[in-house]
């Protein structure tokens, strides 16, 4: 077991060394002795005692204005800490209180006192330490629940995916871009860590309902007819319903991105025609994602758009098809975009 570490301050040498003989017969004790509270205080920066003994007349700095000055230092406001004073003025004793103070000793010391007291003191340090320590512990095993939930969670995403993955021709690299590319918008714009990581783990579902639509409409090489539009377009409604309802914030993500992400800025969009802030935020980063993928990706009934009239077609939709904030904020990050492209290619 480590040993208890008692600061003890006091301007007077004399006193200093009887503490020095009083403390050796606490066990497991060291002690740091100051005759200058200024330099004690400097001393506690870097150090961390368990009980502080303080004197309260003293030239440089009284007993009352060190433990002001001491509880104001970081992690040092729960230290047990006590008073020695002679004085019979119940305002210093009210005053050390409020300031601090957990303890008094009357001067002379009494050796028996003191040991008692300082035994008590160190206990209530020991009993601090003690739950300090039970909640860092529960603190790491809450962290290590939560990552299993998440590992999980990411788990059944990608599983739903693969399944999804069985009818539809686009490619594990397609999500991968989709999903960094929602992640570095959402930090553009500003949203906090914990929202990014989320988009960028529920953006891969976006198109999980197109398990729905049959093979001859999604598979179809050619332009599809107004009909057969019609019954492709359901695939946001049935995305979002085979993700609703979950317990899961990675999912109620996912549902959210699937039924809104190919809604427009201007209303034109489906399935419901909202427009604006009415459209989430998430499904508005993903339409300018998927859009810029579905462009600059060959599919079985396009040939692959080259860069700069993707660009010209996205920012020329800005506004209309797109949130102009989440267009600027993709192109503001144009070089992170190219290396997303790059580093999750088709090959």
């Amino acid at each position: 077991m480590l040993a208890n570490h008692i600061l003890i301050i006091d301007d007077s040498k004399v006193v200093l060394t009887w503490y020095k003989r009083t403390v050796a017969k606490l066990e497991n004790c060291t002690a740091s002795f100051f005759l200058n509270p200024e330099e004690a205080l400097e001393w506690c920066r870097a150090h961390e005692p368990d009980l502080v003994i303080v004197d309260y007349v003293m030239p440089q700095m009284n007993g009352n204005a060190f433990i002001r000055h001491f509880r104001a230092l970081p992690g040092k406001s729960e230290i047990p800490l006590v008073m020695v004073t002679a004085s019979e003025d119940l305002m210093v004793r009210y005053a050390a209180l409020d300031l601090g103070a957990n303890d008094f000793l009357a001067k002379p010391v009494d050796e028996f006192e003191f040991l008692v007291r300082a035994r008590n003191m160190l206990a209530l340090r020991r009993s601090q330490k003690e739950r300090a320590n039970h909640a860092a512990w529960l603190e790491a095993e809450v962290q290590k629940a939560t990552e299993t939930i998440l590992q999980q969670e990411q788990e059944t995403v990608m599983r739903l995916w693969k399944a999804a993955e069985c009818k539809d021709p686009e490619t594990g690299a397609h999500v991968q871009r989709i999903s960094h590319y929602s992640g570095l918008i959402a930090r553009h714009l500003g949203l906090p860590a914990s929202e990014q990581d989320l988009i960028i783990r529920a953006a891969p579902m976006h198109d999980i309902g197109k398990i729905g639509v049959p093979d001859h409409i999604l598979l179809k090489p050619g332009k599809l007819t107004t009909e057969e539009f019609e019954i492709m377009k359901q695939h946001t409604v049935r995305g979002y319903e085979i993700l609703a309802n979950s317990s899961s914030a990675v999912l109620q993500a996912s549902a959210e991105i699937a039924l809104s992400h190919h809604e427009k800025f201007d209303g034109t969009g489906y399935p419901y025609g909202l427009a604006g802030p009415d459209i989430s935020l998430f499904g508005r980063i993903v339409a300018v994602a998927d859009v810029f993928d579905a462009l600059t990706t060959e599919r079985p009934y396009k040939k692959a758009w080259d860069l700069d009239r993707t660009v010209e077609h996205m920012k020329g939709n800005r506004g209309s098809h797109f949130d102009p904030d989440c267009v600027d904020a993709f192109f503001a990050e144009w070089a992170e975009v190219l290396r997303i492209k790059e580093t999750f290619s088709e090959g």
